[in-house]
């Protein structure tokens, strides 16, 4: 089993960016997909980034294609997002989720964080 903790949301206006971070702790944090999902008020939780156990394969939702960047470092456990040219329509909770499968996929995540708020103005 693993916990996860996001940290770094905040309130920042339209073009600004924003680094969230994951800290994962309990299982090996290697053997790991992860990935990011984010849900808005009124919205359905949507994926947004995910990255494979290796770093080698990721992939993104076209809504942030260009702008946000998943990256993971094994030796501190961490996942991060960042995300740059944010826009009003990126408010939203973020979560940071783990799957045990070998594929990065957009559902079929295993454990999840508690989340973090991020806020955009226009």
């Amino acid at each position: 089993q693993v916990q996860l903790v996001e940290s770094g949301g905040g309130l920042v206006q339209a073009g600004d960016s924003l680094r969230l971070a994951c800290a994962a702790s309990g299982r090996t944090f290697s053997t790991y997909v992860m990935a990011w999902f984010r849900q808005a008020p009124g919205r359905e939780r949507e994926f947004v980034a995910g990255i494979s156990y290796d770093g080698a394969r990721t992939t993104y939702a076209d809504s942030v294609k260009g702008r946000f960047t998943i990256s993971r470092d094994d030796a501190k456990s961490a996942l991060y997002l960042q995300m740059n040219s944010l826009k009003p329509e990126d408010t939203a909770l973020y979560y940071c989720a783990a799957s045990t499968r070998n594929v990065v996929a957009t559902s079929g995540y295993n454990y999840w964080g508690q989340g973090t708020q991020v806020t955009v103005s226009s």
